[in-house]
């Protein structure tokens, strides 16, 4: 079995089992602080803000319905058939569109570009759990995605995250709920170095307009109630103009 079928068969098997209530995911915090926090930073670098936008590893369609809210045209795009029917059923006003493909696949890439021409790209928290061997065949696909005029949004945990992750993993009462799943189903997150995001970016042709660090909400609590934010990294990436 590939690398590729085990991410899948993983995420599969996680949305199958998670509930559809809002925050039961371990990083499906609201949008005001993930996806509305992120995309000003994109704004500024968009050279046309009526591409399609994608919101690749879409998961249960959270921020796509966020995203739907500020542009025209939203497709949220997943590997899981599980993770894209909890996005639908969250959506029954339609606001987003929802399919199923394999970001690491580059015929499957180039349908959808030929499907919405260049398009503008939200990539939150896919790169660091993916297996090694996909990491650069995702951020190509994402290359193809954006063609000449698209821009993309990623943002990645940090390294500093992995302790972090570590720790709450090795507490005494084990991970916290919505935690436990993720090390379940043998996603292991956070195993990114800092480096390599934009070395992947840059080995697919795209030029790092801009960046920095921020924290990534999470829907999961420490001991003293206070919610558990992880050290991420943020990149705007496109094509030289």
């Amino acid at each position: 079995m590939s690398v590729t079928s085990r991410y899948r068969q993983a995420w599969e098997d996680f949305w199958r089992e998670a509930s559809g209530e809002p925050g039961a995911v371990f990083w499906d915090a609201e949008p005001a602080v993930t996806a509305a926090v992120h995309l000003p930073l994109l704004a500024p670098h968009l050279t046309d803000p009526g591409l399609p936008m994608i919101d690749l590893g879409c998961g249960n369609g959270t921020q796509t319905r966020c995203l739907a809210d500020r542009f025209p045209h939203v497709v949220g795009v997943d590997i899981a058939h599980a993770a894209v029917a909890h996005a639908r059923r969250g959506d029954p006003a339609g606001q987003a569109t929802y399919r199923v493909v394999n970001a690491t696949e580059k015929g499957e890439i180039e349908t959808l570009h030929a499907e919405l021409g260049d398009a503008n790209v939200y990539l939150r928290g896919v790169l660091h759990q993916c297996g090694p061997d996909d990491r650069q065949p995702l951020i190509d696909g994402l290359a193809l995605l954006l063609g000449e005029r698209g821009r993309a949004l990623l943002v990645e945990l940090s390294e500093a995250a992995r302790p972090i992750l570590v720790g709450l993993a090795q507490g005494p009462d084990g991970p916290p709920p919505r935690l436990a799943p993720v090390f379940r189903h043998g996603i292991a997150p956070g195993e990114v170095a800092d480096e390599a995001v934009p070395a992947h970016l840059r080995s697919a042709g795209l030029t790092v307009l801009a960046g920095g660090e921020l924290p990534l909400m999470t829907t999961e609590s420490a001991p003293d109630g206070t919610r558990i934010e992880l050290p991420s990294k943020w990149f705007v990436a496109g094509r030289p103009q």
